[in-house]
């Protein structure tokens, strides 16, 4: 099969031939990987081997003795975070570093630093231009050029450990050179804590001086103003006046307690006296010695009495004597009374003076104490005056301690560790010749391999037609992916000779006798499939409405020329207007879509109606699952519906059906065309019948077209032809 007839028909790739011309070229494939890899192989084996080793450091925290002006102390912060180690890094990379390694180890006389000559794979990069040419420049910049893309400088990632990698052709300058870097480093590292430190000395031998003379003078101010203000201090390092205030006032306090309990004594006691009660029975009273003892003696006298009138009358002489005494002892206790009372008023009263001489010396001390505090504002300033320059004195003295005792035992140690040192490595870790040559004789054969298998596709020797569709498949699957033509008899369809191995597809499942046959072209005049899909988009056609006299067999002629008309890339719409659904079936393979009944019966939208053809991009309203009688009722709103699918879309077709002139007046515009579909036009009745009934009904020169002959066009990729 040529191209030509590739090009005309559905093929598949023919994976059997595909992967036999790979068998069948296998030498060829075989002998160019084998070129391949012994290219490969000389290029790796001409190559210079390069070594590489790597040492290890890890920035330490020791503190730094750094000082800088007005006590800033960088040093003392260690290098911690990932920007500290990160600044090291390019220390160690640093023109300075790099220029004392290659003058100890005299770079500029080695080969492979002076820029003299390059290695195989280094000038073969350079002409294929994936690696630039060297810059022109003095012999050290050429060295350090060298220099710093042999050396690999790295922080490990989450650690303060930094790695230096320096590759080299020579295995032991590959371990001497990251060494030499790492010791240069700390060289630089502790240079320049010794010139700190030296630095900090100068700077802080006079300001120790000057810091000195200035907290004695500092000091000298708090203790003549403390002077001058009388703020002497008592205990407790308080001012005498605010601890003396503090005194008077608890003083105070217990004075005016004092005076309240005498004053409440003397109420009670003068209550009772006025009253004429027994006085014996007040504490304040009973306190009193003398009055404990006439009441002692006054007991002692009612219980004579009481032994007495057991045998004497109360008129006896003797009786009458003790009443007496007992009259004269309770007269005694009422003036004793009178005494005590006399007293805690006298107490009363010199507590009340007390009282006022402390008010008086504590509205003094208040005063005084105001105006102390007033000045210890200015005596505190001073003091923090004082104070701060004490602390800054001290730290300076610190720091100059440290700093002499570590210049005097030349004590400096740098913030950095190498804890791993570069051994001599003994294998090159480039160029690795046996994997290179496995890799490149994989690679070579799969990109033999490839090549072969694109150079048979493209030939198309690997292509192969599509087999055709089985006659087993139901009838309202798809139709025919072959190349028959169609002939339609009155009599009925049969299959021609030339399609006798393949079974076709009817077009309408109800009619499965209609086939798909090659025959000779009608002899009437009527246009083709192909033809009336030309008309209708050269000739602008907005609207096309299909009559169909001979029935359903009739409104294939719908069907290929909407699908053929959507294949030019025009919006496509038909509309089934037959009463059986005959257009829409074999584009939906079901009658169960909701369609036209359904939007003029109000019970579905425009969205919900439009549905697309299966084998095209062609859409389609199906005629409905309404109720046809209750969708008749709105057949006015029919040109209002045309109007908006017209607008919608670039043709709209319309299959009507075996319907006459009357019918398809209303559906009729300026854009339209009038088709009539006849599958057999050599029954020319009916045919010219119909044509001069539209004629007579002023449809000017309707066309006549028939599905007959008409050729299937190849199913495009992924869509089976219909």
């Amino acid at each position: 099969m040529n191209s030509d007839q590739i090009a005309h028909g559905d093929v598949d790739v023919d994976l059997g031939r595909l992967f036999a011309s790979v068998r069948q070229k296998w030498p060829r494939i075989l002998f160019a990987a084998l070129v391949i890899t012994g290219l490969v192989f000389a290029v790796t084996y001409t190559v210079t081997p390069q070594y590489r080793a790597q040492t290890r450091l890890l920035i330490e925290t020791r503190e730094s003795i750094y000082t800088r002006p007005q006590g800033v102390n960088d040093g003392d912060r260690p290098i911690l975070d990932g920007e500290g180690v990160a600044s090291q890094v390019e220390l160690i990379t640093s023109t300075e570093i790099l220029t004392r390694v290659a003058e100890d180890y005299n770079l500029a006389n080695r080969g492979e630093f002076a820029g003299d000559g390059g290695s195989l794979l280094s000038g073969l990069l350079e002409m294929a231009g994936l690696k630039s040419a060297p810059v022109e420049g003095t012999a050290e910049e050429k060295v350090l050029r060298a220099f710093r893309e042999r050396l690999t400088v790295y922080r490990v990632e989450n650690s303060r450990v930094i790695v230096i990698e320096f590759s080299s052709e020579d295995p032991k300058l590959a371990a001497e050179i990251p060494n030499a870097v790492a010791d240069a480093y700390v060289a630089v590292q502790s240079d320049a804590k010794l010139q700190s430190n030296t630095s900090a000395t100068q700077w802080l031998e006079p300001e120790i001086q000057d810091l000195r003379e200035r907290v004695k003078e500092a000091e000298a101010r708090v203790a003549e103003y403390r002077a001058q203000s009388d703020l002497l201090l008592g205990q407790n390092n308080t001012v005498l006046a605010t601890q003396q205030l503090a005194e008077l006032s608890s003083e105070l306090s217990r004075t005016r307690a004092n005076r309240s309990a005498a004053t409440a004594q003397a109420a009670s006691v003068r209550s009772a006296l006025q009253s004429g009660a027994s006085v014996e029975t007040l504490p304040e009273v009973m306190a009193s010695p003398l009055i404990q003892r006439l009441r002692e003696r006054q007991v002692e006298l009612n219980a004579q009495i009481a032994d007495l009138s057991t045998t004497l009358l109360g008129n006896h002489p003797r009786i009458r004597a003790l009443r007496s005494q007992l009259a004269d002892l309770d007269a005694q206790i009422r003036s004793e009374a009178n005494k005590v009372l006399a007293g805690f008023e006298a107490e009363a009263a010199t507590a009340e003076r007390r009282e006022e001489e402390l008010n008086a010396e504590l509205n003094r001390l208040k005063a005084a104490s105001a105006v102390a505090e007033e000045e210890q504002v200015e005596l505190r300033a001073l003091e923090r005056e004082a104070a701060a320059q004490r602390e800054l004195l001290e730290s300076y003295l610190t720091r100059y301690r440290e700093a002499a005792s570590r210049s005097d035992r030349n004590y400096l140690p740098a913030d950095v560790r190498i804890f791993s040192r570069a051994i001599t490595p003994s294998e090159p870790y480039f160029p690795k010749i046996v994997p290179i040559t496995v890799a490149a004789f994989v690679a070579s054969l799969l990109i033999m391999a490839v090549m072969t298998l694109l150079q048979e596709l493209f030939s198309g020797r690997a292509m192969r037609p599509t087999a055709g569709v089985p006659a087993q498949v139901p009838a309202t699957a798809r139709m025919p992916r072959a190349e028959p033509r169609m002939e339609v008899h009155a009599d009925g369809p049969e299959l021609t000779d030339l399609d006798a191995e393949r079974a076709h597809i009817p077009i309408f499942p109800e009619r499965p006798d209609v086939r798909q046959e090659p025959v000779k072209r009608a002899r009437y005049g009527e246009i083709d499939i192909e033809q009336a899909s030309e008309r209708l988009v050269a000739g602008g056609a907005g609207r096309a409405l299909f009559i169909s006299p001979e029935g359903d067999e009739a409104a294939a002629a719908s069907v290929l020329v909407a699908r053929d008309v959507a294949d030019s890339g025009l919006r496509v719409l038909l509309l089934d207007l037959t009463a059986s659904g005959a257009a829409s079936l074999p584009m939906l393979e079901s009658v169960a879509y909701a369609g036209i009944t359904n939007l003029l019966a109000s019970e579905a939208q425009f969205a919900d109606v439009i549905h697309t053809d299966l084998f095209s991009e062609c859409h389609i309203i199906p005629v409905g699952t309404a109720d046809p009688k209750r969708a008749m009722r709105a057949a006015d709103r029919l040109p209002i519906i045309m109007e908006s699918l017209s607008a919608a879309y670039d043709v709209v077709i319309v299959e009507c059906g075996p319907s006459d002139a009357r019918d398809i007046r209303r559906l009729l515009s300026s854009d339209t065309e009038v088709l009539v579909s006849m599958v057999d036009p050599e029954e020319g009745d009916m045919a010219v019948e119909m044509l001069d009934d539209l004629r007579e009904s002023g449809v000017d020169a309707p066309i006549l077209v028939s599905p007959a002959g008409h050729r299937m066009p190849p199913a495009p990729p992924g869509r089976d032809a219909a």
